[in-house]
């Protein structure tokens, strides 16, 4: 018998199994490609937690694998944090399948260790439990969701008490603890009366959404006559089945944009996102539904958030009436810009931008125009979280984060990505450009024309179950056996490989450290300002690889993207 039967066996004769649980494991019998991929590993407890498809076994989300995972995160707190039983975890959740189940249990195991746990008492955007780690003063936090990921997926993510995600050296110490608990199916947990008998189970929400609001308030860029004058923008909004309705709305209502249609049947947190191919805002067709009403009641902009609302995207009119879905990168561009040019110049030489390696040089251009330093981290808003916490010792400040994938945080009330922050920026942003008599698609072409055509783009390539994630591993090994010296007709400048922390510049072969965590990254530098990054995903079965370019104008930098995508596109299908 190999070793996922006999976890399989072991599963399959667990007398006290979950009863559906129990029933899947049955419809599963006779399909062992099936059984294997649920057995086969333990899903992978990565820097930021877990992700995984619901369902029985050790490589899926169920009550199992996250009693599990709570039960190595509690020794980990009460070995590693100060007043651990008094301070507790704040817990929170958004709409899918299983996330409120799951909560439940992750008090419950919190509550065997004498542990307090604060749970929100309904659904709840994630930079709203980000805010409340910090508000609450606990220890950690946990967020049950899997942000954009299909219907089928849910997920566990665990925040340190400053509110960020969890670093890299914390992960791997949480994870010593996890792998050292030996039986899932029998981690010990209270009922959630018998929390409730010993006052060790607190529920929270609307304490919690006043602060955050007061907060949010604090964020307006503009001076505060105009702050306080009526708005007249036009905003369509979709939360996407998802967490950001009401706190979005409070949120512009109190800054006085009253022009707010909403998409009714998308604000149903519905799991299965029935009205969108992916509750994600950075694909398009997620727009549908608000390009219509928007089209309807002549709106400014379109604003779109992500289930667990840490991500957001816009649509502007163009020049021939239509929405244009503009990208992170172009976004983020635009509120950088919109915060540095509404900043007081004397205060901005300790200001720091922070971006991620795959996010565009536009972002870099614009900082260096204002006097603002840009630090670069690796892909992830836990590494940009985790920088601002640095801040705090070297006396740096922090004014401004993103990513391309729709990632931005404007201030570091919260400490993970915020939808609910930029929704509310971009909305005054746009309000501002509108007086000008200008769209934000306006805005952004005045951007180039000042600092260059900057455009990127991503392709990847999903390969799922264990076969996919060998072939992933093969793909990125080959890449570093056999370097690139040329890319879609363009010279190699030089490596950066982040698993090996080096950059080798190709003309002179010399080497250079590179100052960031270890991460399984190979990011070529080529000619023109363009680059191409090849990088696998931690949270979905993909190879992603970015490409970003900087040309005179908009048919240039097309063309040269789509050379450098047909380029990567044969070597990865190559490998």
């Amino acid at each position: 018998m190999s070793d996922w039967e006999t976890v399989y066996e072991k599963w399959r004769s667990y007398e006290s199994l979950n009863p559906a649980l129990k029933q899947e494991l049955e419809n599963m019998e006779g399909h062992q490609e099936m059984l294997e991929d649920a057995f086969y590993t333990e899903l992978t407890f990565g820097t930021g937690g877990m992700r995984g498809v619901l369902g029985p076994g050790i490589n899926r989300m169920n009550i199992y694998t996250v009693r599990k995972a709570v039960n190595g995160l509690a020794e980990y707190l009460k070995i590693h944090c100060v007043n651990v039983y008094d301070r507790g975890v704040v817990v929170s959740y958004d709409s899918r399948y299983m996330s409120k189940e799951f909560a439940i249990e992750t008090a419950k195991v919190l509550g065997a260790h004498g542990i307090k746990p604060y749970v929100f008492d309904t659904l709840h955007p994630t930079p709203l439990l980000s805010f409340a780690v910090r508000y609450l003063g606990t220890v950690a936090g946990v967020m049950i969701t899997a942000s954009h990921n299909p219907p089928q997926y849910n997920g566990f993510k665990v925040y340190n008490e400053d509110g960020g995600q969890i670093t890299p050296d914390e992960a791997s110490e949480i994870i010593g603890y996890i792998n050292g608990t030996e039986d899932e199916l029998t981690v010990p947990y209270l009922t959630q009366e018998e929390m409730e008998e010993q006052d060790l189970l607190t529920w929270v929400g609307q304490e919690i959404d006043n602060a955050y609001l007061e907060q949010l308030e604090g964020i307006t860029k503009l001076d505060p006559e105009a702050q306080n004058d009526d708005k007249d923008l036009q905003i369509v909004f979709t939360p996407l089945h998802g967490t950001a309705h009401d706190l979005v709305l409070k949120g512009l209502k109190q800054l006085n944009f009253h022009q707010v249609n909403v998409v009714a049947e998308q604000t149903v947190a519905d799991p299965d996102f029935s009205t969108v191919e992916s509750p994600n805002p950075e694909e398009h067709q997620a727009f549908t539904k608000a390009i219509k009403q928007g089209e309807q009641t002549d709106a400014d902009i379109l604003i779109g958030t992500d289930p667990d609302a840490d991500r957001l995207g816009i649509a502007a009119k163009d020049p021939s009436g239509s929405y244009t879905v503009l990208t992170g990168n172009q976004l983020g561009a635009l509120m950088l810009d919109y915060i540095l040019s509404h900043s007081d110049p004397a205060l901005l030489g300790n200001a720091r931008m922070l971006k991620t390696i795959v996010t565009s040089e536009l972002g870099r251009k614009i900082a260096d125009n204002y006097g603002v330093k840009t630090i670069n981290t690796l892909t992830g808003f836990k590494y940009i979280g985790e920088k601002i916490r640095k801040f705090d010792a070297t006396g740096e400040t922090f004014i401004f984060g993103y990513e391309e994938s729709y990632g931005y945080l404007i201030s570091d009330f919260t400490r993970d990505k915020d939808a609910v922050q930029s929704a509310v920026l971009a909305s005054e942003m746009a309000d501002y450009w509108k007086k000008q008599g200008k769209t934000l698609f306006d805005a952004l072409q005045q951007l180039y024309k000042t600092h260059g055509y900057y455009l990127e783009d991503m392709m990847s390539l999903t390969l799922k179950g264990k076969e996919g994630s060998e072939m992933i591993a093969s793909i990125m090994e080959t890449i570093r056996k056999e370097p690139l010296m040329e890319i879609g007709g363009l010279q190699v400048q030089y490596v950066e490989d982040y698993l090996l922390s080096e950059r080798k510049v190709i003309e002179t072969g010399r080497t250079e450290p590179i100052e960031l965590p270890k991460e399984n990254v190979v990011k070529y530098m080529l000619d023109y300002e363009s680059w191409v990054c090849l990088r696998p995903s931690g949270t979905e079965p993909k190879i992603k690889c970015y490409f970003g370019v900087c040309e005179a104008n908009e048919e240039a930098g097309i063309s040269r993207l789509a050379d450098l995508k047909a380029h990567m596109e044969k070597i990865i299908h190559h490998v």
